[in-house]
């Protein structure tokens, strides 16, 4: 109970975005905006904060990236096997393909700072900088394998992958911000966390392809329960113990990515079965999420 309360404050945010939306009235212009600030511009500072002034010592965090990595690719295994468990279009099948693995970044920075603080956003800051080009790469290879769209130029138009890798390059370099500089990065990394769940909240939907419903409950469960128990597996395997440990797992259980639907909407994709799976994940996870981070606590 005590670490539900915890979490509290951030799944508040993501119910007060859907009931601003669906109350004052404000119109799709204004988080279609707001969606495109905090994917653009704030979350990419974010990322750049966070890896920046994390101090990578790869030879101690390369079993937690390892356990990540190793967690994201039986998502997509298991994302696959639905081509023989049921029948979907190719494009349907594409589109909600990434739902399987596919993580908000927005939900696991903030719940990794409320249980952790400052050292818990840089474990997490890590893990999300070194798997966002991973899952965007997978994600976007699908979809312009179905579609018309061009690989290589989604993957080079995408803020994420660019942000971690400037992240990285200053944090090799022994780059230190000046103060100034450090002081509008937190702020823009502080608004992205606060306006990044209210849009989570404001992009929950109800509506489903009938036709797809079946499938998507089975990608709920692989999101939400399968891959935090192969997350505890594989990190017992590498011996992770403490914070590792607790975050890898926090990060396997983490609802799908809102930034799914803008991907599949701008690559043609079935944007209608995306936004029910990500509003589907996003409420289910108030369950599974205090779940997982109680069970870990005990």
């Amino acid at each position: 109970m005590s670490t539900a309360l915890l979490l509290l404050p951030d799944f508040a945010l993501i119910l007060l975005g859907a009931l601003i939306r669906r109350s004052m009235h404000l119109g799709d212009h204004f988080w279609s905006g707001l969606e495109k600030l905090v994917y653009f511009v704030l979350f990419p500072a974010l990322l750049v904060n966070a890896i920046m002034r994390t101090r990578l010592d790869l030879a101690v965090a390369a079993p937690l990236l390892l356990t990540a990595m190793a967690t994201l690719g039986a998502g997509m295994l298991l994302a696959l096997a639905m081509r023989l468990l049921f029948k979907l279009p190719p494009m349907v099948f594409a589109s909600i393909f990434q739902c399987g693995f596919r993580f908000n970044s927005y939900i696991g920075l903030a719940i990794a700072g409320m249980l952790y603080g400052s050292s818990g956003i840089a474990t997490m800051g890590l893990v999300v900088g070194v798997t966002v080009p991973f899952v965007n790469l997978a994600a976007v290879f699908m979809l312009a394998r179905h579609g018309e769209a061009s690989l290589w130029r989604e993957v080079a138009r995408n803020p994420l992958i660019w942000a971690t890798a400037a992240g990285l390059v200053l944090n090799l370099a022994g780059f230190v911000p000046p103060q100034p500089l450090a002081a509008f990065l937190g702020r823009l990394s502080d608004a992205a966390i606060a306006l990044g769940l209210l849009a989570v909240g404001a992009a929950l939907r109800w509506r489903g392809q009938p036709g797809v419903r079946v499938a998507s409950f089975y990608l709920l469960l692989v999101k939400l329960l399968a891959l935090p128990l192969i997350a505890v597996l594989i990190a017992r395997a590498f011996g992770l113990q403490g914070i590792y440990f607790e975050t890898v797992v926090l990060f396997a259980a983490l609802p799908t990515a809102s930034s799914a639907y803008i991907l599949a909407m701008r690559m043609g994709g079935d944007g209608v079965s995306v936004a029910w799976l990500i509003s589907a994940s996003t409420l289910a996870s108030m369950l599974t999420l205090p779940f997982w981070a109680g069970w870990l606590a005990g």
